[in-house]
């Protein structure tokens, strides 16, 4: 076992909270090695994590003598990885010393005991003063403790094909102010332009949170009045059953796949139907509109497989309007991934120091940039080099105000299966929107110990 005293300064900074601890993590590994685990696309041609992990790993094992990093990536869809990780965490023969956590997973991980708390780390760090509010909130268990650090935010809007929509004779600063005005574009491009998917909207257990936030969420949280959250109760504590907006959401999508205005069913239920979307129909023209995410652009940029050089002039953006249009007029959600280190990780405290390399405020510039991503710490917000860096992050940054973030309580993973079968099941035309909506319901009532209120 190598000696610890030789370390860097800032190293031993970041180490100050407890001492570093020797029993190595995983089986076989050394004190001096971090294992960092992270998501891998599932794109072959995507390497945009890969790219910036390597650099970081440079700069860190230059700046610690002695010290190594390991990267156990994990290559799966999304639903594939967090079981494949949740798998890892429950051993310390097998936890990384760090893992990349979707913000919606991170307090069931912390409830089932397998993510340690960085306060004592964070007390330390002044950048942790930079992150915004929200960012945090993020991060932080119902034990009011922090459990990650976030590495930006998203937001979700529509995309739009003008080459399509010339075609289609619609408007090239198209901004739809109801969900009727979407049905009806999609509807003239399937009339005016065969041969081109009108709009894609994710769907099904496949898809998994894809389906659930691009998809669902964009639409339930887009009726009502907009005053209250439509998925969970904050006052009763209690998660909503029986809603209109859940069944008015539910009947959009249905309409979509009934009247064929999406891609066909076998391909919507593709685990891998993303990466088809990404690299493959919007670069093509072979789509018309898609409700997706901010982080697109980085499957178009320099050394990607899928360059799209020009793709800032052939789409368009458009936020996603609510239900009738009633105000604010237009919906987000937000979601991001957060570093967190496992409970039962062997070398916590060097985990922890290389994650003060990566959030750095120059290397999250680079992150925000290289991925598409909405900065979530302050400094980088105000830097020019990244407020111009890219076409469209204006747009998804200024949604920023009137978005929407999950409920992610630890029931929440559960919940969100249950959206993705009422979605699959409406997109098959197995079950009617109400036996789909009541099948949620129960599943709902029965996840939660019965913790739901009828609206």
């Amino acid at each position: 076992m190598r000696p610890t005293a030789a370390l860097p300064l800032l190293l031993t900074t970041a180490l100050a909270a407890t001492a570093l601890t020797a029993c190595g993590g995983g089986s076989g590994s050394s004190p001096d090695t971090v294992k960092v685990s992270y998501k891998q696309s599932t794109d072959n041609s995507v390497k945009v994590m890969d790219t910036y992990l390597a650099g970081i790993k440079k700069q860190f094992e230059h700046e610690h003598p002695g010290k190594k990093v390991e990267f156990v990536p994990i290559k799966a869809p999304d639903a594939e990885y967090y079981t494949k990780l949740q798998q890892m965490l429950r051993s310390p023969r097998t936890a990384p010393d760090l893992v990349y956590e979707d913000t919606f997973l991170i307090n069931s991980d912390i409830t089932s005991g397998y993510l340690k708390p960085l306060d004592p780390y964070l007390a330390k760090w002044p950048d942790w003063k930079q992150f915004i509010g929200t960012a945090k909130a993020a991060a932080r268990g119902q034990d009011g403790k922090t459990y990650g650090v976030p590495d930006g935010t998203d937001t979700r809007g529509l995309w739009f094909d003008k080459r399509v929509f010339r075609k289609a004779g619609l408007p090239l600063d198209w901004q739809p102010k109801t969900w009727d005005d979407v049905l009806a574009a999609a509807r003239t491009i399937k009339r005016k332009v065969p041969g081109v998917i009108p709009l894609n909207v994710y769907t099904g257990k496949p898809a998994g949170e894809r389906a659930t936030m691009q998809g669902f969420q964009m639409l339930l949280y887009g009726t009502g009045d907009g005053t209250r959250d439509p998925l969970y109760d904050s006052g009763t504590k209690k998660w909503i059953t029986g809603s209109r907006g859940f069944k008015d959401a539910l009947t959009f999508v249905e309409t979509v796949y009934r009247e064929k205005l999406g891609p066909d069913v076998a391909d919507a239920l593709d685990p891998n139907f993303n990466t088809t979307v990404n690299g493959e129909l919007l670069p093509k023209g072979r789509l018309g509109i898609a409700l997706d995410g901010s982080w697109l652009p980085q499957a178009w940029l320099p050394g990607s497989g899928h360059e799209w050089p020009d793709w800032s002039e052939q789409l368009g953006l458009a936020y996603m309007p609510t239900q009738h249009g009633q105000a604010p007029g237009k919906v987000s959600m937000s979601g991001g991934w957060t570093w967190s280190v496992p409970a039962k990780a062997g070398n916590p405290d060097l985990a922890f120091a290389f994650v003060r390399t990566l959030q750095t405020k120059d290397n999250a510039r680079k992150w925000y940039i290289a991925n598409s991503g909405i900065a979530v710490r302050k400094d980088v917000a105000a830097d020019p080099a990244y407020s111009r860096a890219q076409p469209g992050i204006k747009f998804f940054t200024d949604l920023v105000a009137s978005t929407h973030y999950r409920p992610a309580f630890p029931a929440y993973p559960k919940v969100s299966t249950a959206v993705q079968e009422a979605m699959e099941a409406v997109t098959t035309g197995d079950l009617s929107v109400a036996e789909a909506a009541r099948g949620y319901d129960a599943t709902v009532e029965d996840v939660t110990g019965g913790q739901v209120v009828r609206r």
